[in-house]
Formats: C-alpha cells, structure tokens, sequence
C-alpha cells in the first residue's frame, strides 16, 4: 500500500469537513508547514482614518488574526531542539537498530508543543528541499499519546495521521502493517509523540503502548521525539522498559524564563510583532517584570496575555497595550496563583 492508496483525503471526516487545522492528521500537518501568514501592514494615520465600514473591517480582521497567532520566537530552547533532533537523524540514518531518540520533558505551560512542532516543520521543510520532486513523500509524523492508551489506539492514531481507513474489525496486527508499509514507502524519517505522558509504564496498558512504540521503532528507520510534562516523574522512565528507553533517548528540559536578558529579549520580539497604531514601542520592554510575575515566567500564559491584550486593543479602539489593559485580561488559573503568591 502507497501513501495514497485506498484513502480518504487526510485530514477530512466523512462529511468532508476539514473543520480547525490538526497538526496529528496529514492535511492539517502540511497546511502548518507549508503556512507562511502574510503579517500585515500598519496603515499611515491618513489612510487608516478615511477606510469605510467594510475595509476597516478586513483590516481589522487581519490584525486580529495576526494578534491571535503572533511569532513563534525562536528560543534558545528552539534552537536547542532542533539542532539535536537534526543530530540524531543523521546518527540514526544508517542504524540497524538501536536507534537514537529525543524527550521534551518539562512543566506545562513552557513551550514542548511548539519546540516539538518546530523541530517536525524543520526536518520536513529540509526533507522537501533535498528531494523537491518527491510529492508523495511524508517525512514526518506527528501523533498525541491518549489518555490510558493502549496499543491499538496507539497504532490507530499514526493511522488517522496518514488518513487510513479502518474498519471495527481491523485488529491491531492489520494497522500496524498498514501503517509501517505507507511509512516506508513515503520515507518517513522522524515521527512526534506529544503527550508522551499519557504512557505510564506502571500499568499494563501504558507498557503495551510502550511496546508499541518500540515496535514502530524497530521497524521503521525513523528518529523518535517525546514530548510530555515532567516525564520523570510520569512512568515512561520506570522498571526494565523504562532503563532501555532511558538508553537510547536523550532529553531537553523545558522551563520557566528567569527574568534576565532572554525575557527581555522574547517581549521585545513579541512587541516588535505588534501591529497597533497608538502603542508606544518599547512599553513592554518596560514592564518585564510585570509580566514575569503575571505569566511565572512560562511562555505560554506569556503568550496567551500578550495576544489577548492585543486583540482587545483593536476590539475597544484603544490600539495599545498598557499596564491597565494587561491587568484587565485574565491569565490561566496557574499562572494567577503564582501571581497572587508572588
């Protein structure tokens, strides 16, 4: 079996309803690689005063998508990420076994998913680079572990990935062949497990998934990347199973900012995006420390404020972040309680 035989276009339910973009099915991991959004431009004072209804609208509407999105900055962490994933594949490239892998273990709320996703959007722009003719190519493939997951739920979410159909009926040992033949014939080279702490190797379950996994590993001439919250303390490292995965992958821990330099720097890349007509460069900057203390340092309730201020910026006509509007939107209810401790 091909990659695209016997299948229904990824990423569409039954009804052909593509719905939200979905990084664990195909159709919407290509439209993430693929998405360069246009950022848009501020309009001189004159201009943006004299647009009617309909084209303050669209403009507005632009910059709240803009606002909704904004930059993935590219951390240190990023950075790191990538440049030992690119590693690995190159040490896993030509390995008969006993191949290399990764884990993103850390907090919630620091950033694995999008270092997990950047790392799976380089090796895929790169793979595509090398070999620009190769269409039906699938160089990477990006799951979520489920909750209590067990091996065929585990094999059944690569599947929905690549867009195989299945039936009730098919058991485990089916999709597991379908699935690793549409791999090798697409030359997968790296596959993303978010979530990885769904796995506990303490339960049976948890250990046949981890099997699972192995197994694909086995079979396939992939780079494996965990990513999970406090992976550690999780299971997936725990008993005879546990010591051979601790072997073979390394590990990146994510984490709160300090308030030092790289704050600084991530808010004023993140100000610098901003697309407000009345906000005063620099204001940001200026409350580093505000903003440390209100998101724990955690780039996630960071970026989640920061986008939130902006959209209600353009919402109320104010067209600028200030202390004030900042205190006005609420931030998860972690990064509340350390604020309030704080």
């Amino acid at each position: 079996m091909t990659a695209t035989d016997s299948r229904q276009e990824p990423g569409t339910d039954a009804a052909g309803d593509g719905g939200a973009r979905q990084l664990t099915t195909l159709r919407g991991w290509r439209e993430f690689v693929t998405d360069r959004p246009a950022v848009p431009d501020l309009l001189p004072d004159p201009a943006w005063k004299l647009l009617d209804d309909d084209g303050r609208l669209a403009y507005d509407e632009a910059r709240l998508a803009h606002h909704a999105r904004l930059l993935t900055v590219a951390t240190s962490t990023i950075q790191q990420v990538i440049t030992e994933g690119r590693r690995l594949q190159y040490l896993n490239r030509h390995a008969d076994a006993g191949r290399c892998g990764l884990i993103l273990s850390g907090p919630a709320r620091t950033g694995k998913t999008t270092c997990l996703a950047q790392l799976g959007k380089t090796i895929e722009t790169m793979h595509h680079r090398r070999n620009p003719h190769a269409a039906g190519h699938i160089p990477v493939i990006y799951i979520t572990a489920p909750p209590a997951a067990t091996p065929r739920m585990i094999a059944v979410e690569f599947a929905r990935f690549l867009g195989l159909p299945l039936t009730r009926r098919s058991n485990v040992t089916d999709v597991l062949e379908a699935v690793c033949g549409v791999c090798l014939d697409a030359a997968a080279t790296l596959v993303c497990v978010d979530e990885i702490h769904n796995i506990s190797l303490g339960t049976r379950h948890g250990a046949e998934a981890s099997d699972t996994l192995k197994y694909f590993a086995e079979r396939l001439p992939v780079t494996f990347a965990y990513a999970g919250i406090n992976v550690e303390r999780a299971g997936l490292l725990s008993g005879t199973r546990g010591e051979q995965i601790a072997g073979r992958f390394s590990m990146i821990r994510t984490g709160p900012f300090g308030r030092g330099q790289q704050w600084q720097a991530l808010i004023a890349a993140l100000e610098d995006s901003l697309r407000l007509h009345r906000h005063r460069d620099g204001t940001l900057v200026q409350l580093s420390s505000y903003l440390h203390s209100r998101s724990g340092g955690m780039i996630g309730s960071l970026l989640r404020l920061i986008r939130a201020a902006a959209i209600q910026a353009v919402l109320d006509g104010t067209e600028a972040i200030t202390k004030a509007t900042l205190e006005s939107i609420p931030v998860d209810i972690a990064s509340a309680g350390e604020h309030q401790t704080g």
